[in-house]
């Protein structure tokens, strides 16, 4: 009798724990899906803001701002500023719909120009570096002047980045970085103004519900 309550309490005892390596298992995959969640759109944001001679350009014009229609997703991308725009006239967020979209490719669709020692405005005024004025590149609080070409250098998500043009002390700079903003993230967990295609959240709920 007490070999066949062991054998029992074994198979008991067996069985218990098959189901609870199922039931591990099953909250493993869940906290990879969880950790690894990843919209199926790309779109993401970054902050940036660019000074020609201590002014900034404020971007006045419903030339650079992209609408719905310009993110209609049955469409697909087909044209360079559905990968990486602005919209409703907010001058210090650039929304990217795509891979590997550079800051040279955003800047030239909104008509601007930006090389390693000059930028080009939109109705063709050039202003190259000369020795005292020079194109300064600040990325996320650290100094890349006449090290990394800005228009090579892909837009990361929820990079602060600040184009400035002049003869201009560091103090000076320093203060133009600060007035970039922080917003990025914000925008990246909820949804664009103008519903453009991909602005899928990724916050905490959006992670729960990808879940289920």
């Amino acid at each position: 009798m007490y070999g066949m309550w062991s054998k029992l309490g074994f198979v008991r005892n067996k069985w218990f724990l098959f189901g609870g390596g199922i039931v591990l298992g099953a909250l493993a995959l869940l906290v990879i899906r969880f950790a690894t969640y990843n919209p199926p759109h790309v779109h993401y944001h970054a902050n940036f803001a660019l000074y020609i001679n201590g002014q900034r350009e404020e971007f006045k014009g419903a030339q650079y701002y992209q609408e719905v229609s310009i993110c209609n997703a049955s469409t697909g991308i087909t044209i360079p500023q559905q990968r990486a725009h602005m919209h409703d006239d907010v001058n210090d967020v650039v929304h990217v719909h795509d891979h590997a979209v550079t800051w040279g490719q955003f800047f030239e669709n909104l008509g601007w120009y930006v090389g390693p020692d000059f930028i080009q405005t939109a109705d063709g005024t050039l202003y190259k570096d000369d020795g005292s004025s020079v194109l300064h590149v600040f990325i996320n609080g650290q100094d890349y002047t006449g090290l990394t070409p800005l228009t090579n250098t892909v837009i990361k998500d929820q990079s602060r980045v600040l184009v400035s043009y002049g003869d201009i002390s560091d103090s000076q700079l320093q203060q133009e970085y600060k007035t970039v903003p922080s917003t990025a993230k914000h925008y990246d967990e909820t949804t664009d103004p103008a519903s453009c295609s991909g602005s899928e959240p990724t916050d905490f709920h959006a992670r729960i519900h990808h879940l289920f």
